[in-house]
């Protein structure tokens, strides 16, 4: 029979390590989603973080120490981590049920948010949605609920509501923590076929409801911005070492440029009044309606801004920038072209 305690060193430098902000976030997650609490054996083989780590019946020490740290913590953040003794086996330790109970963690009445806040809240839980931790949180939840713990519904509240679509997202951030080069292909407007690129992250942030990766073009030897939107196909990340670590201040840096570049371009439209695109476009963020009936429109890339006038038809008409003149009427012309290819083969 192996030793088990051989056993649990040999999972323990084998497996992943798991951030110490995950680990809480998925204890916080488990404690709130159970009415009854969980034991300390439960957490150990069921939440990101611990389940890992933990060897079913062998010499699980250290990890109860760290579940011992982490209450610590968690209770000097300000959650309200109850203990609970059991009914029929008081005073043994192994046998206290641990919770968090949702009307004690709620919102005080008297607290709300502004729209603008609430909204940097939903873009901050991105993150949580997109990342590992998603999808770890589930299985981790399916393995609670097979114990009896149903947290769906106590969870409703807490789960992030803004999604990526951006399938580029995770290996991107992956390739960022590992500091590693990655590939794609990369199709860009107006051209036919993607282009295969070798890059060295130093950023992936989100921008006016888009998401960017910044990087060093290793064929180019020159910074770029890539919209994760044109990866075309599957990013892999390579074991190759990115030739200059990112900076710590590269995220701010590239919301920086894109913002320059959003307050730097300006293009003017005229709308018919009482119309969709009236409506919708005089909403955009930092849109300027004149007397006239036109409106200035702020915006990062030309291509995206194409696609979205041009979805409006005959109720838009670009006035400037003549490069976006062009690149509407282009797309208004494939509309027509690939209409009447569809009626001629009828």
């Amino acid at each position: 029979m192996p030793d088990q305690s051989r056993t649990a060193s040999s999972i323990d430098s084998s497996v992943p390590a798991v951030a110490v902000e995950e680990r809480l976030f998925s204890l916080v997650l488990a404690l709130v989603s159970t009415e009854i609490g969980l034991t300390k054996a439960e957490i150990l083989g069921a939440v990101q973080g611990y389940r890992q780590k933990f060897v079913p019946g062998g010499d699980n020490s250290s990890l109860e120490r760290q579940f011992e740290r982490d209450k610590d913590d968690i209770r000097e953040l300000g959650v309200p981590l109850e203990t609970l003794e059991s009914p029929t086996d008081p005073g043994n330790n192994q046998a206290l049920r641990y919770r968090i109970a949702k009307g004690d963690y709620d919102l005080p009445s008297d607290i709300s948010f502004t729209p603008e806040e609430t909204t940097l809240l939903n873009l901050a839980a991105m993150v949580w949605r997109e990342g590992s931790l998603s999808g770890e949180s589930r299985r981790a939840l399916l393995k609670l609920r097979s114990l009896g713990t149903e947290g769906s519904k106590q969870l409703i509240g807490y789960a992030p509501r803004i999604r990526t679509r951006d399938a580029a997202f995770a290996p991107l951030t992956n390739a960022l923590d590992k500091a590693v080069l990655v590939r794609f292909s990369y199709l860009k407007p107006g051209e036919q076929n993607a282009r295969e690129r070798i890059v060295a992250p130093t950023a992936v942030v989100q921008h006016q409801g888009r998401w960017y990766l910044q990087a060093t073009d290793q064929q180019a030897d020159a910074p770029r911005t890539f919209l994760l939107s044109r990866i075309v196909g599957p990013v892999a990340v390579t074991r190759t070492p990115a030739p200059r670590p990112a900076s710590p201040t590269a995220g701010d840096d590239a919301l920086a440029e894109l913002d320059e570049i959003w307050r730097t371009q300006v293009a003017h439209v005229s709308v018919r009044a009482g119309t969709d695109a009236e409506s919708r476009l005089g909403k955009r963020l930092g849109s300027i309606r004149h007397a006239d009936g036109t409106i200035a429109l702020h915006y990062t890339d030309l291509a995206l801004l194409a696609d979205d006038l041009a979805a409006f038809g005959p109720e838009v008409v670009v006035i400037s920038p003549p490069v976006l003149i062009d690149a509407v009427r282009d797309r208004l012309t494939a509309i027509i072209e690939s209409h009447t290819d569809t009626e001629d083969a009828v």
